[in-house]
């Protein structure tokens, strides 16, 4: 039977998980991240010979069949391999066990911005070169979006509301946004959150160097991914996954659960604007912001960080900016604020799991993760975008921004645990 409908319980972070391609494991994650390790490299695998962006942030040892039944593993798209194995790692983390007496009160929302793009044209080339008969039967549960939930669900046996969003490169912030409200609401004591992505492939590269979006630093690939920079150039993109365990906070307490941080907030606000840009005065994502902050009561000169989307393009990291400056006015100027885009490249629809994660262990850590390759910031972008190097600071409050194709603007807050 479903709970009782109730508002205002409190939230809290009791596990993660990450892959990226600075590790394949939260540790090694942090650590990269801290020493401002890049993670864009040459794209070798598939050919990327015409098009004008030939570098990415990739994921070369990843081998499915350590983490995953090989069974299941071969009728998964690469992006659920992603998304299961991340999973995993965040309910091991969290030291929850699932089992028939509380797989009911457990759920899943995994989000994932292109979804099955390589089962999609691995089997495309198999309909134009051998006929339709020769298409997998399992093209369709490999390649739609909710695929990587739905494994994550199997996998752990939640049985709780298992959902899915697909709201672009904002996928994994609304998932864990919208798994929060379920806990909220008393549909779920615990909710295993996030987005996975695998789009390093020759049509989601092509595609999106086509738009001219991405960078063409190509023959300085550690480099191309430099939000705020005045020489950027656009971004780079990357493939992992980001999980987090959201644990209602009684019943954390009540196992003796390990917590990271509470999750106080979830902004939401549409662009009404234009299919892949920003409205230029950054007003819509200033109010994003502040609606996070307005539900969790906190007032904008608690907030210490903000983990920006910062992907690098021209336009994103101008508009940002603004709307870091129309949400805290004077304050903007004592936050740091940061784009791990940076060295992980951008994961699209994992980018704001990805980087919800990160926020969180800046806020459990007391430290903050640096914007490299940032040496001359662009006249328009005057923060402390911490550059270079990390930086250690008392972090009570951290927020994290994602902006997605269509007018998707979503902000996760997250703060210290004070019992």
């Amino acid at each position: 039977m479903p709970g009782k409908i109730v508002q205002d319980r409190r939230v809290v972070v009791t596990g993660i998980g990450i892959i990226t391609a600075l590790g394949l494991d939260s540790e090694s994650n942090w650590e990269n991240l801290l020493g401002g390790v890049p993670g864009v490299t040459a794209v070798e695998r598939i050919d990327v010979s015409k098009l004008s962006c030939r570098v990415a942030a990739q994921l070369y040892d990843f081998d499915p069949k350590k983490y995953i039944d090989f069974k299941a593993a071969r009728r998964m798209d690469r992006f659920s391999q992603f998304g299961v194995k991340a999973s995993m790692d965040a309910v091991s983390d969290s030291g929850l066990v699932i089992d028939e007496s509380n797989a009911h009160r457990v759920g899943v929302m995994v989000g994932s911005g292109v979804g099955g793009i390589e089962t999609f044209e691995k089997q495309h080339s198999i309909l134009l070169e051998r006929g339709g008969n020769r298409v997998s039967p399992f093209l369709i549960p490999m390649m739609i979006p909710n695929m990587a939930a739905a494994h994550v669900s199997i996998a752990s046996g939640a049985k709780g509301p298992v959902s899915a969003t697909s709201t672009a490169c904002a996928a994994g912030s609304n998932a864990i946004g919208d798994a929060f409200e379920i806990i909220k609401r008393g549909l779920a004591e615990v909710m295993i959150a996030g987005g996975s992505e695998a789009a390093v492939t020759p049509m989601g590269m092509a595609g999106f160097s086509n738009m001219n979006a991405m960078s063409g630093r190509n023959e300085d690939p550690g480099g191309a991914s430099r939000p705020f920079d005045r020489d950027r150039d656009g971004f780079v993109m990357g493939e992992g996954a980001g999980i987090v365990i959201l644990e209602e906070l009684e019943h954390a307490l009540s196992r003796g659960a390990r917590i990271y941080g509470e999750m106080f907030g979830y902004g939401m606000s549409g662009e009404a604007f234009h299919i892949t840009a920003l409205e230029e005065s950054g007003t819509n994502v200033a109010r994003c912001m502040s609606i996070c902050l307005e539900e969790g009561n906190i007032e904008k000169e608690d907030v210490d960080y903000v983990n920006a989307h910062g992907t690098g393009t021209p336009l994103n990291d101008i508009i940002e900016t603004a709307a870091i400056k129309l949400c805290f006015g004077r304050h903007a100027y004592k936050l740091n604020v940061s784009s791990t885009k940076s060295m992980t490249g951008h994961c699209l629809g994992a980018s704001g799991a990805i980087e919800a994660v990160v926020s969180i262990l800046a806020v459990k850590n007391d430290m903050i993760p640096p914007t490299i390759n940032l040496y001359e910031p662009d006249r328009a972008c005057d923060l402390d975008y911490t550059p270079l190097v990390k930086k250690n600071r008392e972090i009570k409050v951290a927020i994290s921004n994602s902006m997605g194709f269509g007018g998707h603007n979503v902000t996760l807050g997250f703060k210290k645990y004070d019992g």
